[in-house]
């Protein structure tokens, strides 16, 4: 698996053999990173943007992310192996001074006390199937981590059912092969 554009364009990722772990497709990234960066999306630039990478795994979107021009990212992982590979592959791109890894469940989190700012992209490819998307977008609206109008973009199964929260509106519903891919907008609550 590589990084399929940017600055880091052509440079491996490093994945656990035999594992369950199942990195977004370069054809899918690619398709996902031309309507981040080439559609009108309510979220700031991804030039410049701060992501969150919730069940990073590898990192490959999140890194992918960086290597497009995004400024910072918060890696979320609970699984000590793809901890292991997600911390040498931001080491290996060079990326440790934009990486902020933390060892946790993306279901159920806080805002640590590292960081004033908000992401302005969230991924979450959560595995396939555990019904972990709406639970998972309920903690981040909850959470403190995202921007006024953020995009989540969230990776599932192609027959999973979903229904955003209340707080994100649906901009896009794609298919990828086995995968699919749905960008939502998040609201900040009105005060």
């Amino acid at each position: 698996m590589r990084i399929v554009g940017g600055s880091r364009r052509g440079r491996k990722i490093s994945a656990p053999r035999g594992r369950d772990l199942r990195p977004t497709s370069e054809r899918a990234r690619e398709a996902l990173f031309n309507i981040l960066q080439h559609r009108d999306l309510p979220a700031a630039p991804l030039a410049g943007a701060t992501i969150m990478d919730l069940f990073a795994g590898t990192g490959a979107l999140g890194l992918e992310a960086l290597s497009r021009g995004a400024s910072e990212l918060y890696a979320i992982e609970r699984d000590r192996e793809a901890l292991k590979h997600l911390r040498h592959n931001v080491h290996e791109l060079d990326f440790e001074d934009e990486v902020t890894v933390i060892e946790g469940d993306a279901t159920w989190f806080r805002k640590p006390g590292i960081t004033e700012h908000r992401c302005d992209y969230a991924f979450l490819d959560p595995p396939y199937g555990e019904n972990l998307v709406a639970r998972t977008l309920r903690a981040l609206a909850e959470s403190d981590w995202l921007a006024d109008q953020a995009v989540v973009i969230v990776e599932m199964g192609r027959q999973d059912e979903f229904a955003p929260p209340d707080e994100y509106a649906v901009l896009e519903d794609r298919r990828y092969g086995s995968a699919r891919i749905v960008l939502l907008s998040w609201s900040a609550p009105k005060s």
